[in-house]
């Protein structure tokens, strides 16, 4: 459940790729805003708008996924006036480019972009206007954080990225991220500056430890990441 008063939120989960997605909306306007839909749970998802009676304005992308194709182009065109939003150094198609310190309004609400790059040069951390919550996508995981070695990965820019624009919200802020693999739904600030493995170590040995993770390529990189440039309507 939300902190925030006036604050309808969800947490949904798509479990090919154990990818979150967040709707969040206004209670009075009902205005609502979609983070990393997935495009095998798009009708969920709309089932779920249609049922809280929602008006979805905005679709956003924490970034370029490389592990599923997202919904946000088919989306558009079941949801008259939907817009959709990346990181405008995701080299992704989309109706809004966002950077540092835009916001996206709704209803009374908005969430902050803060520019996190590391796992890829268009990760954003979207953050609530209290600091309550923080959708960090793939650059801070619960107790982990996004690989470094494909699509513009950079360890040393990913450790500047989390310590310098997560790890300075408020202690209690809410860390929701795009995936989990362990069933776990939601850490804090706090506690991962605390107890997260990899980031509270030093600079040199957390570029050490991603250098050398040796991980497979995921399953469906070859398709997703094409597709996802074109907001998911790649041969869809």
């Amino acid at each position: 459940m939300a902190k925030t008063e006036g604050l309808l939120f969800r947490q949904l989960f798509e479990s090919e790729s154990s990818t979150y997605t967040y709707l969040l909306a206004d209670t009075n306007t009902k205005e609502a805003v979609i983070i990393d839909p997935v495009l095998e749970t798009i009708d969920r998802d709309l089932k779920l708008i249609k049922e809280l009676g929602l008006n979805l304005t905005v679709a956003v992308n924490t970034h370029c996924h490389a592990d599923h194709i997202t919904s946000t182009g088919l989306m558009k065109q079941r949801v008259a006036g939907l817009k959709s939003a990346i990181s405008k150094f995701s080299g992704a198609t989309a109706d809004i480019h966002l950077t540092e310190g835009d916001n996206i309004p709704f209803g009374r609400h908005s969430l902050t972009v803060k520019e996190t790059p590391g796992h890829t040069d268009g990760c954003i951390t979207l953050v609530t206007g209290d600091q309550t919550m923080a959708f960090t996508g793939d650059a801070l995981l619960i107790r982990g954080c996004g690989r470094t070695d494909f699509q513009q990965g950079c360890a040393e820019k990913l450790y500047h990225s989390v310590h310098e624009k997560i790890f300075t919200l408020p202690d209690e802020c809410l860390i929701y991220p795009a995936h989990d693999y362990l069933g776990q739904t939601v850490s804090t600030v706090g506690e991962e500056r605390k107890f997260n493995p990899r980031l509270t170590k030093s600079m040199e040995e957390f570029v050490e430890l991603m250098n050398n993770l040796n991980l497979p390529k995921p399953k469906k990189i070859d398709i997703s990441v094409p597709a996802n440039l074109v907001c998911g309507l790649h041969h869809v």
